[in-house]
């Protein structure tokens, strides 16, 4: 089966507590699965990852932000995965914003964007959960990432991943 190849912006929303925001997704043709992954989604034609970024923050959260209030990019990752039947080679490009209190309280998280629920996640909470949190490290990378990357210093490749063989 040939892969559907896609490009994502992702976005780290972290609120005035350090928490981050998560949603959490299932696959309709394997019962039982469940992750939690960060707000995003696919890069359109025609569309920059920062523009995407933007979107869908809009259509997942409902805030509606400027472009300068996203971080630089922090992290790539490359993850092959199965989904409703269909195999992804997902690229993923990961960059942080931060929302005040108000704005949080704001938020309106449609049933469509995230059917199976959201819940913003501290670090410890992160570290010492059993469920999928993608991508993976997150509790050693977030807190990283809310220090700020080093001047000069690029984006970090997170690796290349086969969630179907190693879904943990």
């Amino acid at each position: 089966m040939t892969a559907k190849k896609r490009r994502t912006s992702r976005v780290l929303v972290v609120d005035d507590h350090g928490r981050l925001l998560l949603m959490c997704g299932r696959d309709p043709r394997r019962e039982g699965t469940r992750w939690w992954y960060t707000v995003g989604g696919e890069v359109e034609n025609g569309e920059d990852p920062i523009r995407a970024a933007l979107r869908e923050t809009r259509e997942e959260t409902g805030l509606d932000l400027a472009p300068a209030r996203l971080g630089p990019l922090l992290w790539t990752r490359r993850a092959l995965f199965t989904w409703d039947g269909r195999v992804c080679d997902q690229y993923e490009e990961y960059r942080l914003v931060r929302v005040t209190g108000g704005e949080a309280d704001r938020m309106r998280i449609d049933a469509d964007e995230a059917p199976f629920g959201y819940a913003w996640w501290t670090v410890p909470e992160l570290a010492s959960t059993a469920e999928a949190v993608r991508p993976k490290g997150l509790a050693t990378l977030l807190p990283r990432a809310l220090a700020g990357r080093p001047p000069g210093e690029g984006p970090l490749h997170l690796g290349d991943f086969d969630e179907d063989r190693d879904p943990g």
